[in-house]
């Protein structure tokens, strides 16, 4: 009897155990995921309370890693006389980026403002090659003041001209990998520092990324989710602007999404990642594309649309970005001192095919070349993040652009002329003259001496001839052009010198 009765109360205690168990696992079923959202919330939204996400937060624990290539241009001297630019691609130079926000301040409004900063530091064994590379670019100073002085006034653009070669600053540089990222001297730098303050956007040295070590992007106004988790995140304001002013539209201009580098929870296929990028002065939208895998977690593969760069005529929402040239070129002068600076992606991935015919040695592709990132869908925090060049390599790209563009609008249309054989009795003088006007001597005057109020008193005397050769040489050139001068042939075999000063002093007895 005992016997029966432990049987029958363990057979009862198993079916309550197994009811409960399959009531509890009903309940999880349907209270389960409202308690792991009300978790991720909370860790989600920023809060000083929340202890390890926020520490996350403040100082992003993940390192990041900058790949920079570069396009060595193989033939200088040749593009000068008009052959296409032929480049070859080095890199990457790997560096590690540190980030950590600073003057962190909570508003009342369920906002917090602050600044991030980045610091950067070479990896070489993750790079192909050292920051001793030599490398020839396009030299940015040059071309970039070239077109930044075209509405100067003459004797400016005169003076620049002549400091230019007095400097020996020509189109293009070669430098270490080192130096055209984090600066090299210049005296060319100096001079236009101290007589055309605000011309550059940097004071000391001048290089690529010469300002970005131990810089911050601005200051970022972003919506804790404290209120509302939808808006964790989301940029309320940028340097105190709800908005910018540098391009044609209201749409353009508007700041939107996030700061790049985290999202509000909950995504979907149907989702878009908007963010405001300060380096490329707009905000811009990522895309859905598929779903993938990284290093073994689920991950949402979020990608560039094919819109993002085109032009007005392809794409009229972006008509505000213009004026425009081909599509998968934006001009950011406006935010950029003026500079006649393009972004793009790398190898004008994605742009008008005319574009791959101005420069050989590209050869765009999606895998290497492409915007994406990649985002696992809970709790939607970055897992692979790949600005692929994006803003780094695409800015020396374009100054090869550039270099095409604003040298000149034309190529030059080579042929060959027969000229017919002159006779051996006749002679011709050709020669090239100065056309003096009378009003020659105020004009040089007045040119030379604003020239040389601009001089810089800090130059050697070697540099002080050459500059003052060269702006003779050019105010001469401009005040009194040169034009071409032919003598009158001289038909008459025996009419030579000695004769024909025997007629003139003949006729000059006449006259007495």
């Amino acid at each position: 009897t005992r016997m029966a009765v432990s049987k029958s109360t363990l057979s009862i205690v198993l079916i309550v155990l197994g009811g409960l168990s399959v009531l509890f696992g009903t309940v999880l079923v349907f209270v389960g995921p409202i308690i792991i959202d009300d978790q991720i919330v909370k860790n989600v939204e920023i809060n000083p309370n929340n202890g390890l996400s926020y520490t996350m937060w403040k100082d992003i624990p993940v390192p990041f890693f900058m790949s920079v290539y570069f396009f060595h241009i193989v033939n200088p001297d040749e593009i000068l006389k008009g052959e296409k630019p032929t480049v070859v691609q080095r890199g990457p130079y790997v560096y590690r980026e540190k980030r950590w926000k600073d003057n962190i301040t909570f508003h009342d409004n369920h906002t917090v403002s602050y600044k991030e900063y980045r610091q950067y530091f070479f990896e070489e064994s993750m790079s192909v090659g050292n920051e001793s590379d030599l490398v020839t670019i396009p030299n940015m100073l040059v071309l970039g003041a070239s077109v930044m002085m075209e509405n100067m006034p003459f004797p400016v653009r005169m003076l620049l001209s002549a400091t230019f070669k007095s400097f020996e600053e020509g189109p293009f540089l070669t430098k270490p990998v080192g130096e055209l990222m984090w600066g090299y001297d210049s005296k060319l730098v100096d001079f236009l520092n101290k007589y055309f303050p605000g011309m550059l956007p940097t004071s000391g040295k001048f290089g690529l990324f010469a300002e970005f070590n131990n810089s911050n992007a601005g200051q970022f106004t972003v919506f804790t989710g404290q209120d509302d988790i939808r808006k964790v995140h989301m940029v309320d304001s940028w340097n105190g602007l709800k908005s910018v002013n540098y391009w044609r539209s209201e749409q353009c201009n508007m700041i939107n999404g996030t700061a790049g580098q985290m999202w509000p929870p909950f995504m979907t296929k149907e989702s878009t990642m908007p963010f405001y990028s300060p380096d490329a002065c707009r905000s811009m939208e990522l895309v859905y594309q598929r779903p993938g895998m990284s290093r073994g977690i689920p991950v949402y593969r979020f990608v560039a649309p094919k819109t993002l760069f085109a032009n007005g005529a392809d794409y009229p929402p972006n008509e505000g970005f213009c004026p425009c040239r081909q599509s998968g070129l934006l001009s950011v002068r406006t935010c950029r001192h003026n500079s006649p600076v393009f972004i793009s992606h790398p190898h004008f991935f994605e742009a008008d095919p005319v574009l791959l015919d101005t420069v050989n040695g590209l050869r765009p592709n999606e895998d290497e070349h492409g915007l994406f990132i990649d985002i696992h869908p809970n709790p939607h925090i970055l897992m692979n993040i790949f600005w692929t060049w994006f803003f780094l390599t695409a800015f020396l790209l374009l100054m090869f652009r550039f270099l095409i563009l604003y040298s000149s609008d034309h190529m030059p249309v080579l042929f060959t002329m027969p000229f017919p054989q002159l006779s051996s009795s006749i002679t011709r003088t050709v020669q090239l003259t100065h056309s003096f006007s009378s009003h020659f001597c105020d004009d040089f005057s007045n040119t030379f001496n604003m020239m040389c109020l601009s001089s810089s008193p800090d130059l050697d005397a070697d540099q002080h001839l050459s500059l003052l050769n060269t702006a003779c040489s050019e105010v001469l050139n401009t005040t009194a052009p040169l034009k071409l001068k032919k003598s009158k042939p001289k038909t008459k075999s025996w009419l030579y010198d000695n004769i024909r000063s025997l007629r003139q002093a003949c006729s000059r007895a006449e006259r007495k």
